[in-house]
């Protein structure tokens, strides 16, 4: 890292987490812009997904259960 990188990085590590947080997201976000549109999808995708529960389209599954099936295909 040059040293303003390293000055940036020191700086940056007196933050609050949660800002350090939004600084990680900004800072992908440049790297990789689409990154926000896939979270962006998963959230309307979760959204749709807990609308169909509330409304009692879908059934949910107890976790134990879940784990109990994957086990058992796993173990085949």
């Amino acid at each position: 890292m040059t040293a303003l990188a390293e000055k940036i990085y020191d700086e940056v590590l007196d933050l609050p987490t949660d800002q350090r947080l939004g600084l990680i997201d900004k800072l992908l976000e440049s790297i990789n812009p689409s990154i926000s549109s896939i979270q962006e999808a998963w959230v309307k995708e979760a959204e749709k997904r807990l609308e169909s529960y509330r409304e009692g389209k879908v059934q949910s599954i107890p976790g134990e259960e879940v784990f109990r099936r994957l086990q058992d295909r796993l173990s085949k």
